[in-house]
C-alpha cells in the first residue's frame, strides 16, 4: 500500500477513574479520514494502546485501508498499560484485574461514546489485544456480552485461569473471535514459565466453540513478537471491518 495522502489524525485523552488506583489512564485515538461528530462509527478497542500503534501500526495500516480499500470507516480507541502492572491487570484472578475490568466496561465506554461519534451496540465495538491483552479481552467481554461481543485475538495467552473462566461460562452464541497463533510459539518464555501457546490457543478454540461461539481460527509460522502481528492485522481487522467482512 502506498503511503496516503490524507493526513492521519490521532489525539490523546487522559480518562480519569474511580477504579484505577492510579485515578486516571491515558489512551490514543485514531479518528478516520472525513471523520463528522454527526455520523457514528465502529470503534477497534485495543489493550496495550502504546505497543498497538507503534510496533502494530494499526492507525496507519487501518487509515491505508479506509482510504484506499472503501473500508467503512472506524475509530481506534487505544489504551495504554503501565508495564510494571500490566500481568496484574490483564490476567484473571490478579490483584488489580477487577478494578481494570470495572474501568473498561463503566468508565472507559462511556468516555468513548460521550467525546467521540462511536456507534453505541455491541455488533460495532471490537476488542483487540496480543498475548494477556486478548485474554483480558475475553474477560471483558465473558463479563460485559451486552456491551462486546467480537474479540481479536492475537496469540492469546489462554492461561490456566482463562481456560477455567471460559469452562464456567454459559452459552457464547453470541461471541465471535479471529484468533492466529504463530507455529513458532510452543515454547515462549514469559514471567510465568515456558507456554506453549499453539495448545494454549487450541484449548481455547475447542472450550469457545463447544459453547457456541463463532471462531476464525489459524496457526501460521510466527513467533511472539509484533513482527508476526503486525502482518496479520489487516486480514483480523478485515474479517470484522473489511468490505467482505464475515464476523
Amino acid at each position: 500500500m502506498s503511503d496516503s495522502p490524507v493526513r492521519r489524525t490521532v489525539v490523546k485523552h487522559v480518562i480519569p477513574s474511580n477504579y484505577l488506583s492510579s485515578g486516571e489512564r491515558s489512551a490514543r485515538f485514531y479518528l478516520p479520514p472525513g471523520y463528522q461528530e454527526w455520523l457514528s462509527y465502529p470503534v477497534v478497542y485495543c489493550q496495550d494502546g502504546e505497543d498497538f500503534f507503534n510496533f502494530g501500526r494499526i492507525a496507519t495500516i487501518s487509515h491505508q485501508l479506509i482510504l484506499e480499500e472503501s473500508w467503512e470507516p472506524f475509530i481506534i480507541a487505544a489504551v495504554d498499560v503501565d508495564k510494571s502492572v500490566r500481568t496484574e491487570e490483564y490476567l484473571t484472578g490478579s490483584a488489580r484485574h477487577e478494578t481494570y475490568l470495572s474501568f473498561w466496561t463503566e468508565e472507559l465506554v462511556p468516555f468513548v461514546e460521550k467525546n467521540f461519534a462511536a456507534r453505541p451496540s455491541a455488533d460495532a465495538r471490537l476488542l483487540a489485544g496480543d498475548s494477556l491483552g486478548a485474554a483480558v479481552s475475553l474477560s471483558i467481554a465473558l463479563r460485559r456480552p451486552d456491551l462486546f461481543g467480537r474479540i481479536l485475538s492475537l496469540s492469546g495467552a489462554y492461561y490456566g485461569a482463562s481456560i477455567a473462566e471460559l469452562k464456567a461460562a454459559g452459552d457464547l452464541s453470541g461471541l465471535s473471535l479471529w484468533m492466529t497463533v504463530g507455529l513458532q510459539e510452543t515454547a515462549y518464555e514469559t514471567e510465568r514459565g515456558v507456554h506453549n501457546f499453539v495448545e494454549l490457543n487450541r484449548a481455547a478454540r475447542q472450550i469457545l466453540e463447544s459453547k457456541g461461539a463463532y471462531v476464525d481460527y489459524r496457526e501460521k509460522d510466527g513467533e511472539h513478537k509484533w513482527g508476526f502481528w503486525q502482518k496479520e492485522l489487516p486480514e483480523a481487522l478485515g474479517a470484522f471491518l473489511g468490505p467482505r467482512a464475515h464476523m
